[in-house]
């Protein structure tokens, strides 16, 4: 999921160029399926926005349209299906969710917790608001437990790509160079 969003973040950046302020690029990043904050902040390191910016502005990016699936998404699915070209995306979408369903529904919300929190391939805030309303959670319950979900997931992405240094206050540094430094310290 890392690579992806790296290559998506990076995509992003240099369609936006200087033509916009880098908190907006990471803002409208965070907007987005797939991406969501963890393209977000891996663009901020790209852009050189210091972390707990980047993490505030990614955070309540992602967070925006949490809400709005969660109330909307069944009217939305139910309009589209009108169309065929989307119908074969919805049953997806939907298929999906029911695959996924016991495992959620099992643990109940800290099912829900974990599948925002852990930065993997189709999960986090989206999917989870998209869970949340196909599963008919609350909103007053799905929303905090989701908010929390998109928490840790963006303390994790934080620590793979600004590195632990910048979470001390330091300089950002990636995953992959803290790795190579690391390597190349060992004396064999």
């Amino acid at each position: 999921m890392i690579k992806l969003a790296e290559t998506l973040a990076n995509f992003f950046v240099d369609l936006f160029g200087n033509k916009i302020p880098g908190e907006l690029t990471i803002f409208l990043i965070s907007l987005l399926p797939i991406l969501e904050l963890r393209g977000g902040l891996i663009a901020a390191v790209l852009l050189h926005i210091p972390l707990w910016k980047a993490f505030i502005i990614c955070y309540i990016a992602n967070m925006i349209p949490v809400p709005f699936i969660i109330l909307f998404i069944k009217k939305i699915f139910e309009f589209l299906r009108r169309f065929k070209v989307f119908a074969k995306f919805i049953d997806k979408l939907e298929a999906k969710t029911e695959k996924n369903k016991d495992k959620v529904m099992r643990y109940k919300q800290w099912g829900l917790l974990i599948f925002v929190a852990i930065p993997l391939p189709g999960t986090g805030a989206w999917t989870g608001a998209l869970f949340a309303a196909l599963l008919d959670i609350d909103l007053k319950k799905a929303v905090p437990i989701i908010a929390l979900g998109v928490l840790i997931a963006g303390v994790i992405v934080s620590v793979l790509s600004y590195g632990t240094a910048a979470l001390l206050g330091g300089e950002p540094e990636t995953a992959g160079a803290i790795i190579s430094q690391l390597i190349s310290s060992i004396k064999i």
